[in-house]
């Protein structure tokens, strides 16, 4: 662990403006630490960043923003600063040509480790989007990947809360600062990811939720999942650019389809036609990440949801011939919008089919 004078050192580099991340890397790849940055002479930093970035650097230390970067970091064990030299920080990050000098975290650290899915979409999602983005979530999650995306509304937001429905793993990369819940209407669901899964900002604290931190943000999200998996979004999306932005990184690059008709389609089509893995199942993501051998992992008790049917008691109501929705509701007990998430789970399973006229059938699998 650093010391309070490595940590402070490290926020002065974060915290110096007029510097950018490539600048960054290069004075740490030529100095080592910042502590050793801030020592040097003048000559020794221009050889490195140039005049203007040498200047920046010898500006008097925004000890203010420092101390209260500390204060929020104290304030909660949960809490923690994650810098380039730390031996947790992820290696997928490390392939951006500018990876962030230093990482605002607070939540479960440990979740920089495992593989992980990103999961984005609209923000104006529809009813059916919000059920896809969390059913894929708890069963992806179920599997062991840990489900990032940006908690904006919609797409993002459904992904996160099924991930923490099914006790798996969920990370929000934020486009704000660490200490801005954003948007409001996801307060409950920020603080619980804070408790329960992860939250990370490479943006000093206070940074407002402002249009043109968001691309930068799809950035991070890109870059430390495995594979991102589109669930809606038109053609002018901020998840067409995350989307780009890990395939020029050489992650897989996967699209649900949808109606030819929406307008919330028409971006996953796209990603199609480009090249994007066309994706109807569960399956098809983890075959695309070549981890077909992951199986879902029964979650603990307490992160079981309530009020729901056990899969077995719900295929027996289904049964091989096919049924609607409204008999499934009667023979089940159940409000339609429960019996939609479940059923969706096991479409992505594929323990059911979904037919003309929303009727389901059960699939001959024992």
């Amino acid at each position: 662990m650093i010391d309070d004078s490595e940590r402070r050192a490290w926020l002065r580099l974060a915290l110096t403006h007029g510097v950018g991340a490539r600048a960054k890397l290069d004075l740490l790849s030529s100095f080592g630490l910042p502590a050793v940055i801030f020592e040097a002479g003048r000559s020794a930093l221009v050889r490195v960043v140039g005049e203007q970035n040498a200047s920046a650097l010898q500006a008097a230390e925004p000890e203010d923003a420092i101390d209260r970067a500390l204060q929020w970091l104290y304030a909660d064990p949960s809490r923690s600063l994650l810098t380039l030299a730390d031996a947790d920080y992820p290696e997928l990050l490390l392939q951006l040509p500018d990876p962030a000098a230093v990482l605002y975290l607070q939540g479960r650290r440990e979740l920089l480790g495992p593989p992980a899915l990103a999961i984005v979409g609209s923000r104006n999602a529809s009813r059916q989007g919000e059920l896809n983005a969390r059913a894929f979530a708890a069963h992806l999650g179920s599997c062991g990947l840990t489900i990032v995306s940006g908690l904006a509304r919609g797409i993002d937001a459904a992904a996160h809360l099924g991930a923490l429905e099914a006790g798996a793993a969920t990370i929000a990369v934020l486009g704000t600062g660490a200490d801005i819940t954003y948007p409001a209407s996801n307060r409950a669901l920020t603080e619980r990811i804070g408790r329960d899964g992860l939250l990370l900002s490479e943006y000093p604290l206070s940074t407002p939720g402002v249009a043109s931190n968001f691309p930068r943000r799809n950035r991070l999200i890109a870059a430390m999942a495995r594979g991102v998996l589109v669930v809606e979004a038109a053609l002018q999306s901020g998840s067409l650019i995350t989307a780009r932005l890990a395939a020029e990184l050489g992650r897989e690059v996967m699209a649900i389809p949808g109606s030819i008709h929406s307008p919330l389609a028409r971006g996953c089509h796209r990603l199609i036609r480009d090249g994007a893995r066309l994706v109807e199942s569960a399956q098809d993501v983890l075959q695309e990440l070549r981890l077909e051998s992951l199986r879902p992992i029964a979650p603990a008790a307490d992160a079981a949801p309530a009020a729901t049917l056990r899969d077995e008691a719900l295929l027996e109501a289904i049964g091989f011939d096919p049924v609607d929705l409204d008999t499934l509701s009667q023979r089940t007990g159940l409000d339609s919008g429960a019996l939609s998430a479940r059923l969706l789970e096991l479409e992505l399973t594929q323990d059911i089919e979904r037919l003309a006229g929303n009727r389901y059938q059960r699939l001959g699998r024992g």
